[in-house]
Protein backbone atom coordinates (compact mmCIF):
# COMPACT_ATOMS: atom_id res chain seq x y z
CA UNK A 1 0.00 0.00 0.00
CA UNK A 2 3.19 2.23 0.85
CA UNK A 3 4.26 2.17 -2.66
CA UNK A 4 1.13 2.62 -4.26
CA UNK A 5 0.30 5.49 -2.31
CA UNK A 6 3.65 7.02 -2.27
CA UNK A 7 3.68 7.39 -6.02
CA UNK A 8 0.49 9.47 -6.11
CA UNK A 9 1.40 13.29 -7.51
CA UNK A 10 0.18 14.93 -3.95
CA UNK A 11 -1.18 17.81 -5.62
CA UNK A 12 -4.01 15.29 -7.23
CA UNK A 13 -4.51 13.22 -4.07
CA UNK A 14 -8.01 13.33 -2.39
CA UNK A 15 -8.50 15.60 -0.22
CA UNK A 16 -11.65 14.49 1.40
CA UNK A 17 -13.60 17.28 0.13
CA UNK A 18 -17.05 15.53 -0.55
CA UNK A 19 -20.31 14.62 1.86
CA UNK A 20 -19.60 11.17 1.93
CA UNK A 21 -16.27 11.09 3.34
CA UNK A 22 -17.66 13.64 5.79
CA UNK A 23 -20.59 11.37 6.79
CA UNK A 24 -17.83 8.64 7.32
CA UNK A 25 -15.90 10.45 9.59
CA UNK A 26 -18.47 10.97 11.55
CA UNK A 27 -19.82 7.40 12.27
CA UNK A 28 -16.52 6.10 12.56
CA UNK A 29 -15.65 8.97 14.69
CA UNK A 30 -18.80 7.98 16.93
CA UNK A 31 -17.75 4.02 16.83
CA UNK A 32 -14.42 4.71 17.75
CA UNK A 33 -15.15 6.79 20.36
CA UNK A 34 -17.74 4.59 22.06
CA UNK A 35 -15.38 1.34 22.01
CA UNK A 36 -12.19 3.47 23.59
CA UNK A 37 -14.82 3.47 26.60
CA UNK A 38 -15.94 -0.03 26.34
CA UNK A 39 -12.28 -1.53 26.09
CA UNK A 40 -10.50 0.70 28.18
CA UNK A 41 -12.92 -0.47 31.35
CA UNK A 42 -12.55 -4.05 30.15
CA UNK A 43 -9.39 -4.05 29.58
CA UNK A 44 -8.68 -2.74 32.89
CA UNK A 45 -11.58 -5.11 34.41
CA UNK A 46 -9.79 -8.61 32.71
CA UNK A 47 -6.34 -7.14 33.33
CA UNK A 48 -5.58 -7.38 29.61
CA UNK A 49 -2.62 -5.20 28.25
CA UNK A 50 -3.50 -6.24 24.36
CA UNK A 51 -7.25 -4.52 25.26
CA UNK A 52 -6.11 -1.70 26.47
CA UNK A 53 -3.53 -1.27 23.90
CA UNK A 54 -6.52 -1.87 21.36
CA UNK A 55 -8.87 0.97 23.48
CA UNK A 56 -5.63 3.26 23.19
CA UNK A 57 -6.03 2.67 19.32
CA UNK A 58 -9.65 3.55 19.38
CA UNK A 59 -8.51 6.68 21.05
CA UNK A 60 -5.87 7.81 18.66
CA UNK A 61 -8.54 6.91 15.78
CA UNK A 62 -10.83 9.15 17.34
CA UNK A 63 -8.74 12.05 17.83
CA UNK A 64 -7.57 11.41 14.29
CA UNK A 65 -10.96 11.20 12.70
CA UNK A 66 -12.03 14.51 14.67
CA UNK A 67 -8.77 16.22 13.32
CA UNK A 68 -9.46 15.11 9.95
CA UNK A 69 -12.54 17.05 10.07
CA UNK A 70 -11.64 19.60 11.17
CA UNK A 71 -9.20 20.44 8.47
CA UNK A 72 -11.10 19.21 5.78
CA UNK A 73 -11.05 21.85 3.01
CA UNK A 74 -7.90 23.79 4.36
CA UNK A 75 -4.69 24.49 2.69
CA UNK A 76 -2.30 21.35 2.21
CA UNK A 77 0.05 22.86 4.68
CA UNK A 78 -2.88 22.87 7.63
CA UNK A 79 -3.88 19.40 6.48
CA UNK A 80 0.06 17.86 6.62
CA UNK A 81 0.48 19.64 10.09
CA UNK A 82 -2.44 17.98 11.35
CA UNK A 83 -1.09 14.71 9.69
CA UNK A 84 1.98 15.24 11.57
CA UNK A 85 0.12 15.68 14.76
CA UNK A 86 -1.70 12.57 14.25
CA UNK A 87 1.50 10.75 13.55
CA UNK A 88 2.87 11.96 16.67
CA UNK A 89 0.35 11.17 18.82
CA UNK A 90 0.09 7.27 17.36
CA UNK A 91 4.11 7.22 17.27
CA UNK A 92 3.61 8.12 21.74
CA UNK A 93 0.83 5.75 22.13
CA UNK A 94 2.83 2.88 20.49
CA UNK A 95 5.80 3.88 22.77
CA UNK A 96 3.68 3.82 25.65
CA UNK A 97 2.21 0.49 24.70
CA UNK A 98 6.00 -1.17 24.26
CA UNK A 99 6.84 0.51 27.52
CA UNK A 100 4.32 -0.91 29.49
CA UNK A 101 4.30 -4.60 27.93
CA UNK A 102 8.21 -4.37 28.82
CA UNK A 103 7.14 -4.10 32.40
CA UNK A 104 4.65 -6.72 32.56
CA UNK A 105 6.98 -9.15 31.64
CA UNK A 106 8.58 -8.78 35.26
CA UNK A 107 5.13 -8.79 36.79
CA UNK A 108 3.65 -11.42 34.54
CA UNK A 109 -0.23 -12.29 35.49
CA UNK A 110 -2.74 -14.05 33.37
CA UNK A 111 -5.84 -12.08 32.15
CA UNK A 112 -9.37 -13.23 32.05
CA UNK A 113 -9.66 -14.94 28.77
CA UNK A 114 -13.05 -14.68 28.48
CA UNK A 115 -13.61 -11.07 28.71
CA UNK A 116 -11.28 -10.55 26.50
CA UNK A 117 -13.20 -12.49 24.01
CA UNK A 118 -16.52 -10.88 24.22
CA UNK A 119 -14.91 -7.57 24.41
CA UNK A 120 -12.68 -8.47 21.46
CA UNK A 121 -15.88 -9.54 19.00
CA UNK A 122 -17.73 -6.27 19.96
CA UNK A 123 -14.55 -4.37 18.90
CA UNK A 124 -13.96 -6.66 15.96
CA UNK A 125 -17.49 -5.75 14.56
CA UNK A 126 -16.82 -2.03 15.26
CA UNK A 127 -14.09 -2.30 13.40
CA UNK A 128 -15.31 -4.15 10.20
CA UNK A 129 -17.86 -1.87 10.10
CA UNK A 130 -15.19 1.38 10.17
CA UNK A 131 -13.33 -0.32 7.87
CA UNK A 132 -16.12 -0.92 5.13
CA UNK A 133 -17.01 2.32 5.77
CA UNK A 134 -13.53 3.95 4.84
CA UNK A 135 -12.81 1.35 1.82
CA UNK A 136 -13.54 3.58 -1.02
CA UNK A 137 -11.37 6.71 0.78
CA UNK A 138 -8.38 4.78 1.43
CA UNK A 139 -6.29 6.47 -0.94
CA UNK A 140 -5.38 10.18 -0.54
CA UNK A 141 -3.48 12.57 0.85
CA UNK A 142 -1.31 12.29 4.09
CA UNK A 143 -4.47 13.40 6.38
CA UNK A 144 -7.01 11.11 4.42
CA UNK A 145 -4.49 8.25 4.31
CA UNK A 146 -3.95 8.04 8.35
CA UNK A 147 -7.77 7.78 8.73
CA UNK A 148 -7.21 4.43 6.53
CA UNK A 149 -4.02 3.46 8.42
CA UNK A 150 -5.81 3.84 11.88
CA UNK A 151 -8.87 1.81 10.48
CA UNK A 152 -6.73 -0.85 9.12
CA UNK A 153 -4.96 -1.03 12.35
CA UNK A 154 -7.70 -1.68 14.28
CA UNK A 155 -8.95 -4.31 12.34
CA UNK A 156 -5.56 -6.20 12.58
CA UNK A 157 -5.46 -5.56 16.99
CA UNK A 158 -8.75 -7.24 17.36
CA UNK A 159 -7.89 -10.17 15.61
CA UNK A 160 -4.91 -10.55 17.23
CA UNK A 161 -6.67 -10.02 20.44
CA UNK A 162 -9.07 -12.59 19.99
CA UNK A 163 -6.24 -14.79 19.01
CA UNK A 164 -4.38 -13.81 21.77
CA UNK A 165 -7.75 -14.56 24.05
CA UNK A 166 -8.03 -18.43 23.01
CA UNK A 167 -4.18 -18.84 23.69
CA UNK A 168 -4.35 -17.42 26.69
CA UNK A 169 -7.53 -19.67 27.66
CA UNK A 170 -5.29 -22.66 26.09
CA UNK A 171 -2.05 -22.50 26.79
CA UNK A 172 -3.26 -20.87 30.87
CA UNK A 173 -0.30 -18.30 30.64
CA UNK A 174 -0.57 -14.41 30.32
CA UNK A 175 2.10 -14.43 27.56
CA UNK A 176 -0.37 -14.75 24.44
CA UNK A 177 -1.42 -11.53 25.56
CA UNK A 178 1.77 -10.01 26.57
CA UNK A 179 3.26 -11.05 22.58
CA UNK A 180 0.18 -9.45 20.82
CA UNK A 181 0.24 -5.81 22.93
CA UNK A 182 4.29 -6.15 21.79
CA UNK A 183 3.01 -6.70 18.30
CA UNK A 184 0.52 -4.21 18.62
CA UNK A 185 2.77 -1.47 19.67
CA UNK A 186 4.91 -2.36 16.63
CA UNK A 187 1.98 -1.62 14.39
CA UNK A 188 1.35 1.87 15.49
CA UNK A 189 4.88 2.86 15.51
CA UNK A 190 5.49 1.58 11.71
CA UNK A 191 1.93 3.51 10.85
CA UNK A 192 3.14 6.85 12.73
CA UNK A 193 6.50 6.73 10.37
CA UNK A 194 4.51 6.27 7.20
CA UNK A 195 2.07 8.74 8.15
CA UNK A 196 4.60 11.09 9.54
CA UNK A 197 7.00 10.70 6.21
CA UNK A 198 4.18 11.79 3.62
CA UNK A 199 3.21 14.53 5.82
CA UNK A 200 6.50 15.45 5.82
CA UNK A 201 6.79 15.62 2.17
CA UNK A 202 3.56 17.06 1.66
CA UNK A 203 4.36 19.76 3.82
CA UNK A 204 7.56 20.54 1.59
CA UNK A 205 5.64 20.25 -1.63
CA UNK A 206 3.30 22.85 -0.15
CA UNK A 207 5.91 25.21 0.84
CA UNK A 208 7.26 25.16 -2.64
CA UNK A 209 4.08 25.51 -4.21
CA UNK A 210 3.14 29.04 -5.65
Amino acid sequence: MSQHCDSHDHAEAFDGMSAGYRRALMWVLALNAGMFAVEMFAGALAGSRALQADALDFLADSFTYGLSFWVLGKPLRWRSYAALVKGGSLLLIGAWVLGTTVWQVFAPHQPQAEVMGVIGLMALAANVASALILLRYRDGDANVRSVWLCSRNDAIGNVAVLGAAGLVLLLGSGWPDLLVAGAMATLFLHSAWLILRQALRELHAGRSAP
